[in-house]
């Protein structure tokens, strides 16, 4: 499983983002607290489609859970990881210790547990995958409710995820900087031989005044 399969990911209460990770840019941040903002407040899994993407989301107890995935990841594994992402937030945050955090006021202290846990679920996902089967089995299946983005928004123009990996810009950046490398010991190298020839040149004009002013090498 690619690093693009895992996109984004935050944790909410109501419609108010308190932590949140992603490794990309995009709009898929908006589309998924305007998609949240829809979502009834019932405990429930709720999955959106749009684009080849899912935004797949676990409401309980007031708080939401929320990834959005490439399509072909499938449900298992956003499910999964948003398991291991509300077991760790109950455990730092339960007993009511968020219920008054202000919006992004946790994205320093749980935005790398977000990533790790997106992390880990990308390098694993096979072992992910049968946690999230072992899971269904063994617990009371609730419903997941599928629907199209543009329903329930009640938007009729393509929504577009652009989705931008900053790992890949980072390595662009490297290569421009390599090419800098390169583009200026090549100008360097130019200018030390300009100077070279001039500096030769010079020798030159400076050897060919002394012979006609001494008649040569021995003036008197």
């Amino acid at each position: 499983m690619g690093q693009q399969s895992l996109i984004y990911t935050f944790v909410a209460r109501g419609s108010i983002v308190l932590a949140e990770h992603t490794s990309f840019s995009g709009n898929f941040s908006t589309i998924a607290v305007q998609c949240l903002q829809k979502l009834p407040p019932n405990n429930n899994k709720f999955i959106f489609t749009c684009d080849g993407h899912t935004f797949n989301y676990i409401v309980e107890d007031g708080f939401a859970y929320v990834v959005v995935a490439d399509e072909k990841v499938g449900r298992q594994v956003p499910f999964a990881l948003l398991e291991r992402i509300k077991e760790d937030f109950q455990r730092q945050y339960g007993g009511g210790r968020a219920d008054s955090a202000l919006a992004h006021s946790l994205d320093k202290a749980f935005g790398p547990r977000l990533r790790d846990h997106m992390q880990y679920c990308v390098d694993n996902p096979e072992e992910m995958d049968k946690v999230a089967k072992v899971k269904s089995q063994v617990s009371e299946v609730k419903s997941i409710i599928m629907d199209n983005i543009e329903k329930v928004l009640d938007r009729h123009e393509k929504i577009d995820v652009l989705v931008k990996q900053t790992e890949n810009l980072r390595f662009q950046a490297d290569d421009f900087q390599r090419q800098g490398q390169q583009l200026r010991r090549k100008m360097w190298l130019h200018n030390f031989k300009v100077k070279l020839v001039v500096f030769g040149i010079l020798i030159l004009v400076i050897l060919i005044v002394w012979l006609s002013v001494c008649h040569g090498f021995k003036c008197k």
